[in-house]
């Protein structure tokens, strides 16, 4: 049995390291020291989550909740906890240092365990109704109380969402892999299985309890949502039909939002692209799936707009984004009523289709579609022609669609990852990129001159950079913000600022604060170009001088501040821009 003294200590000790070998090598000895039955839980803490996003699972506790557990915990008055939290900047810190100097006399000394720590805070995530928030503060007070200074400081962070110890999911793979079979070289079995489960928890208790051939065999499961499959980019048809050696299935892209659907009888749930379950907020949906898919067991994907029937017209994606809501969920049924896109098949009445050709799953995704009203097949031609493909691309334009999606007629499903299986083309414009990227926030600026009052002069942006799992800068934006966007962005950016640079952030340039990479903006720039100042694929140059890539005009797109389908490793990769690079000069279709 490990006690959650012994795993705040590895937390501490992967906090202080900058190396994601060592981290890699620190989760193992953690893993490696657990019960096969602590397996799973650690990996919902470390993740910083209770259980995979797909069950809806969130803690419901605010700062102010975990303040009043530390009033409550150590004696000390709410006027301290505040006067610490505003020096130190993290709540944890403060339950840390509150908790080594307790005014109270230690009246519990027991040692929690891992596995009733996170049974507590489960506990906590599902107290609600009236007197749950002094429910709340009572049971994650006694945590505290009962535990270390160290125990406070993660018992504090955790509910919060803000363990800050840099881990990605691609270093616990790597992890669970050395922690099993004592190579690296299993994790892309794991990652594998991983992609069709998106379970991290249920992953490695597997493994950990019936060995490698457990994972070996993994399948599509339903109600087990899969990662969707991604496209790459190519900038002309001549490229694509090269690409896909001739013929080639090509449908119109629509700018709405991604759902996974999975249905056993009259059972149905919705997931969206980040794998979170949506199934509540589209009832018009849930009731066209039981009406018109004919299937018992099914799971899909596809694109759901809303649909103007006045006009006949789709919405445009800033007010379909409207439909995804947690209250006045009928009225907008009424006025904006969702169509689906159906564009792809992964299991079908207990065969699963993943590993099977493209060709074949859209197949049997027609048959089980064929005279559906509100669920229809996405719009799409066969064709080894590029004039053909290039006029398919101009119509869908013309129709108010971001583009088309190319795909290979003999592909298998590649869950989780992108691939030129799918390649997608979108509109295009001469003299400018011809399209956005998704940052990650890895800092922010103070603001200068008349922007001073606001605390908030602009954004340090990264892209992810999957083979190495860590953040690499691509540019700093300071222009285009309105007044409600800079205080929104102080607001969540205070609430994730970290003391120094996170581990898993690669950065040349250094802002005035940085934050831990969660939040994901949408980024549109004249150009790509090489640069110094920042990370983004960088390599020594003959003189000597590292250079990375840069955009050129950066500034945001949308109404938003951020980006809430995607997550941080979702975002725009080093491996996308090097290739957007590569064809910005190209003139496409469409100019």
């Amino acid at each position: 049995m490990m006690l959650f003294s012994e795993l705040a200590e590895y937390y501490d000790r992967l906090e202080s390291v900058s190396s994601r070998l060592k981290m890699i090598d620190i989760t193992t000895e953690l893993l490696k020291s657990a019960d096969e039955d602590e397996i799973a839980n650690i990996i919902y803490m470390t993740q910083g989550v209770l259980a995979p996003p797909f069950e809806g699972v969130e803690f419901g506790v605010a700062e102010k909740i975990v303040e009043d557990a530390i009033v409550v915990a150590t004696g000390y008055s709410k006027q301290d906890v505040e006067k610490d939290y505003k020096k130190q900047g993290d709540l944890g810190l403060t339950a840390q240092s509150l908790r080594s100097t307790s005014k109270l006399k230690r009246m519990n000394t027991k040692n929690n365990s891992v596995n009733e720590v996170h049974g507590v805070m489960l506990g906590i995530a599902r107290t609600s109704g009236p007197g749950s928030k002094d429910a709340k503060i009572k049971m994650l007070a006694n945590l505290m109380a009962a535990g270390t200074p160290l125990e406070a400081k993660y018992m504090a962070r955790y509910p919060l969402g803000q363990l800050r110890l840099g881990l990605g999911d691609s270093t616990i793979l790597e992890a669970l892999s050395k922690a099993s079979t004592g190579e690296r070289n299993f994790k892309a079995e794991l990652e594998r299985a991983y992609n069709l489960c998106s379970d991290l928890g249920l992953l490695g208790e597997r493994l950990f309890k019936d060995g490698t051939k457990s994972i070996e065999g993994f399948r599509v499961a339903l109600f087990k949502p899969i990662r969707p499959a991604l496209a790459e980019r190519l900038p002309t048809a001549e490229e694509i039909i090269e690409r896909m050696h001739g013929e080639c299935a090509v449908e119109q892209k629509y700018d709405g939002f991604r759902c996974q659907v999975h249905k056993d009888g009259n059972k149905i749930k919705l997931y969206s692209r980040r794998l979170e379950e949506t199934t509540e907020m589209f009832p018009d949906m849930i009731k066209a799936v039981k009406d018109e898919v004919k299937a018992d067991r099914i799971i899909f994907e596809g694109e759901a707009l809303a649909f103007n029937e006045a006009t006949n017209e789709f919405f445009p994606f800033q007010e379909t984004i409207q439909r995804k809501r947690k209250h006045g969920i009928e009225e907008k049924v009424e006025e904006m009523p969702l169509h689906l896109f159906a564009f792809d098949l992964m299991y079908l009445d207990g065969e699963d289709y993943i590993s099977r050709p493209y060709k074949d799953r859209r197949n049997a995704l027609e048959g089980v579609l064929r005279g559906s009203k509100l669920i229809v097949p996405s719009t799409q031609i066969i064709t080894s022609s590029p004039k053909e493909l290039e006029k398919f691309f101009i119509d869908s334009i013309g129709d108010g669609l971001e583009g088309i999606v190319a795909k290979d007629l003999s592909a298998p499903y590649v869950a989780g990852a992108r691939k030129f299986s799918w390649i997608k083309m979108k509109r295009s414009y001469r003299g400018e990129l011809s399209d956005t990227l998704d940052l990650v926030i890895v800092g922010y600026f103070l603001g200068r001159g008349s922007r001073a009052e606001f605390q908030f002069g602009g954004l340090l942006c990264a892209v992810y950079n999957g083979a190495k799992d860590v953040f690499e800068t691509i540019s700093k934006i300071g222009t285009g913000f309105t007044e409600e966007q800079m205080k929104e962005f102080k607001r969540m950016l205070d609430g994730i600022k970290v003391k120094s640079k996170p581990p898993r952030v690669d950065a040349v340039m250094e802002p005035d604060f940085w934050v831990y990479p969660k939040y994901v903006v949408t980024v549109k720039a004249d150009e790509i170009t090489k640069s110094p100042t920042h990370t983004c694929g960088k390599e020594r140059m003959p003189d000597g001088i590292e250079v990375g890539y840069a955009l050129r005009f950066p500034r945001i797109v949308g109404e938003g501040t951020v980006r809430q389908d995607k997550s941080a490793e979702e975002a725009t990769t080093t491996k996308e821009v090097i290739e957007m690079f590569r064809q910005q000069k190209k003139v496409g279709v469409g100019d």
